[in-house]
Formats: C-alpha cells, sequence, structure tokens
C-alpha cells in the first residue's frame, strides 16, 4: 500500500489499525536537541482522543504516547523518532454484522476492490484512528516552531447549521478551548452544543468547519509551481478522513469581488512590508508573505449513524443495515487538533526546505 508517508524533509510515515494491536509512526528531520515535552505532546491527543465529552463517540481510549526510538534523557537526538500508541478499548465484536456488507459513504467497497481484502473492525487502515499519528508528529513540529515564534490556533466556526458569523479577528481564539465544542465565541458554542446533542439523539450526525490560523510565519515559505505552500497545506488538509473541501484566504467568496476589491494593498510598517487587508490568506504566488495565514476545512457528516440505510452485500445482494458501536454525531471538535498538527508538518517542512537554499551574499 503506497500513501503512508507525508512530508520532503520533516516526513512522517504512519501504521496502524482501528482494531490492530497498535497505532504508530516514524518522524524523520526532527531537530536533534530538542527538548521533547511529553506532557504538551500528551495534551494535543487528548484534545483528539474519543470519550472527552457528552458530544463525542464514548469509546473510553487513553491513547498514551510511547516514544521507543529517537530520544535520549528527555531530548531529540537527530535520529528517527519512532512511536506507538497501544488501542485499549476496541470492540471488534460491534462490526460483527458489517463482515459482509458495505458501508454507505465508506472505504469499504472502494478498499475492498482495490486490495482485494479488508479489515472489517472499524475500517481498518482507513479509520479516522490512523491520525493519531498525525497529531503525536504534529506536536513535535510544534515543539521545533514555536522557538521559532510561529504558532497554530484552530477552532470551530461551523457545525451544522450553526455559524460562527463573528471574523475571528475579533475574537479571542484562545479561549475556544473552554467549551467542549471548540469555538471561541460562548454563545454560538452553546448553540452548537445544543444542535450536535440533537443530532445525537436523533441516532444522526453532522458535519462542520475547522478553521485555523496560523501566526508569525516568516516571508518566503513554499516554491511558485507545484509546492505552493496553499496547495501543500490543501493536501495536508484534504488527507483527513471525512474532508471534503479547503478554503484560505477569502477562498471561494472571492468570485464575488472584483480585482480592485479583492487585491491587498501594500504600505511600509517599521521597515517591514505589509497588507492592509489579508485576503490572499498569508500567501501570494505560493509563497508566504509573512501575514497570519487562515483556511477553512470542510468536514462531512460522520458515515456511520445508527439509523437504517441501504446498502449491498459482498455478493451483490441489496440489503439493509444499522449500525452497532460508539461513534460520533459530529466529528469536527475531535478534528482541530489534527487540523492544527497537518498544518504544523506543512511549516515545519517548508521552513527546513527553505534553510536548504543558497543566497547570495
Amino acid at each position: 500500500m503506497a500513501g503512508n508517508t507525508f512530508g520532503t524533509i520533516y516526513r512522517l510515515t504512519s501504521f496502524g489499525e482501528s482494531h490492530g494491536k497498535s497505532v504508530g509512526g516514524v518522524i524523520e528531520g526532527v531537530e536533534p536537541g530538542l527538548d521533547l515535552d511529553i506532557n504538551y505532546i500528551q495534551h494535543q491527543l487528548d484534545r483528539r482522543r474519543p470519550g472527552q465529552s457528552e458530544i463525542t463517540t464514548p469509546r473510553d481510549e487513553k491513547d498514551r504516547v510511547e516514544f521507543v526510538s529517537g530520544v535520549f534523557e528527555g531530548k531529540t537526538t537527530g535520529t528517527p523518532l519512532a512511536f506507538l500508541i497501544w488501542n485499549k478499548d476496541s470492540r471488534s465484536k460491534d462490526y460483527d454484522n458489517l463482515k459482509d456488507v458495505y458501508r454507505p459513504s465508506h472505504a469499504d467497497y472502494t478498499y475492498e476492490s482495490k486490495y482485494g481484502i479488508r479489515d472489517h473492525r472499524g475500517g481498518g487502515r482507513s479509520s479516522a484512528r490512523e491520525t493519531i499519528a498525525r497529531v503525536v508528529a504534529g506536536a513535535v513540529a510544534q515543539l521545533m516552531l514555536k522557538k521559532e515564534g510561529i504558532s497554530f490556533q484552530a477552532f470551530v466556526s461551523q457545525a451544522g447549521e450553526v455559524k460562527l458569523e463573528k471574523p475571528f479577528e475579533s475574537l479571542d481564539l484562545s479561549v475556544a478551548e473552554q467549551n467542549i465544542v471548540r469555538c471561541p465565541d460562548s454563545e454560538t458554542a452553546n448553540m452548537m452544543i445544543s444542535h450536535i446533542d440533537d443530532v445525537r439523539c436523533d441516532h444522526d450526525s453532522i458535519g462542520g468547519i475547522v478553521t485555523c490560523v496560523i501566526r508569525n510565519v516568516p516571508v518566503g515559505l513554499g516554491d511558485p509551481v507545484f509546492d505552493k505552500l496553499h496547495a501543500r497545506l490543501g493536501q495536508a488538509m484534504l488527507s483527513i478522513n471525512a474532508v471534503k473541501g479547503f478554503e484560505y484566504g477569502s477562498g471561494f467568496s472571492a468570485v464575488d469581488l472584483r480585482g480592485s476589491q479583492h487585491n491587498d494593498s501594500f504600505f511600509i510598517d517599521k521597515g517591514r512590508v505589509r497588507s492592509r487587508t489579508n485576503r490572499s490568506g498569508g500567501v501570494q504566488g505560493g509563497i508566504s508573505n509573512g501575514e497570519e495565514i487562515y483556511f477553512n476545512v470542510a468536514f462531512k457528516p460522520v458515515a456511520t449513524i445508527l439509523k437504517d440505510q441501504n446498502s449491498v452485500n459482498r455478493d451483490k445482494t441489496e440489503t439493509v443495515i444499522k449500525a452497532k458501536g460508539r461513534h460520533d454525531p459530529c466529528v469536527v471538535p475531535r478534528a482541530v487538533p489534527i487540523v492544527e498538527g497537518m498544518a504544523a508538518m506543512v511549516i515545519a517542512d517548508a521552513l527546513l526546505l527553505n534553510r536548504t537554499y543558497k543566497t547570495s551574499s
């Protein structure tokens, strides 16, 4: 199976299945001598893990990370940083009724058609449990980037029909962690929580949007052709389970404006080139311009719902299934650290790539 490695210099190779013994990964490109803050990495995992609130799946995985190489006396050695997270609370029997049936809008049919075999227990390799490895690698990248002053803040800006109407620039994004839906506006957060709970009681699911803001990115990250910075961010986000769309800066709303309205005019601020507006989303010509990078990631409704659904069996007969098990009515609150982690890996990789260029003195 191809496609298990992400990145060029800062690179993650992940492995593991939903109901296997463990999920893990190997990270390359980590600088030697970095203080490996296990508490911070575990905190990021705790933000992703199931069972953290009444609006998430009750599956109770503690998701404790264990580093098995690349660290000595609390510091990275510069060698491959390998880690494991053991699966402790999988209930494979919940999936016995799905062994011979394809779940609607899941990878079951396409996966089995491609590889000729599939692990029906939670989706195997195609399960969102694989994103654990992304969070760990992203947290390590964030530790590296923190030394450069680069920060990441993602939050839920939409859950189903409930939208955050206020611009993120007017909000204190750090307060997003003060509520279980991870929205930085308390009034909107309460509406989102109520909406998600109603959907949960109806045995259904909804999607939503995670917005991410990256601050203090230096000018010059990214390359202007195939490796545009926003293209690499787009690939990273679209590789996350359940993601259906990505837009940065003004995004699709740009089509409503004329060039004279959309262009970000430049000015000099204390000797630095700045733009008065930021519809470019911090990226111009595929290269970071020093302004805040911001983007939206759209997640579909969770495909596994506790309602009767029409489907087909392996023998190509039509059937009706009703899923069992423990599932999220809305995945977006748990997706916040995944979005941050993938963004951090892209920025860390771009920063390391920039250091390989020779510039004239």
